[in-house]
């Protein structure tokens, strides 16, 4: 099935990356920015969303990540390979983080690098130049359970089945 580039509408979503672990927010972003959560969807065509990510310089990273995760890149001279620690990167380039995260998950393809990454737009603060798409009673998508704070049940309490419903599963006999 074919769908015409004029039918396409493209939304804007807010991220608050606040308090929340880099790779779990790379997982709700990059989708988005695909265009994977549209019933349109399709690989070859470029169907995604605008993304606007605030406050990219309060993300965190589980263990002992600051210190141990190393971001590496290459000059193209001979001996040239660099590399910058986590923490490092945050003081200096605090959105590199977020954007290496979120444009790893992706294939490198030219719809990536001529579509998708223009779309994709992160700011350190609390403040972006969007305000005309993005006015400011817009809700922000909402954060990634971390499995570790166990407030979070997917809807399913402590229990698999509401009381008074049928289930029958292991441990129950007749």
């Amino acid at each position: 099935m074919s769908f015409t580039g004029r039918a396409l509408q493209r939304a804007w979503h807010l991220v608050d990356a606040k308090d929340q672990t880099v790779g779990r927010l790379a997982t709700v972003v990059a989708p988005i920015l695909r265009g994977k959560h549209k019933p349109t969807y399709a690989p070859h065509q470029d169907v995604g969303d605008y993304v606007v990510i605030v406050n990219a310089d309060k993300v965190h990273f589980t263990g002992n990540k600051w210190q141990d995760k190393l971001y590496r890149r290459h000059t193209g001279y001979p001996g040239g390979l660099k590399q910058r620690r986590a923490a490092d990167m945050l003081e200096r380039k605090p959105e590199d983080i977020l954007k290496k995260a979120i444009l790893g998950m992706m294939r490198r393809t030219n719809q990536r690098h001529k579509y998708i990454e223009p779309r994709l737009k992160i700011y350190t603060g609390e403040d972006h130049p969007h305000k005309a798409q993005l006015p400011d009673g817009v809700q922000c998508l909402p954060a990634h359970p971390r499995s570790r704070s166990g407030d979070h049940h997917f809807g399913l309490g402590d229990k698999y089945a509401s009381e008074g419903s049928y289930q029958r599963g292991a441990g129950q006999s007749d």
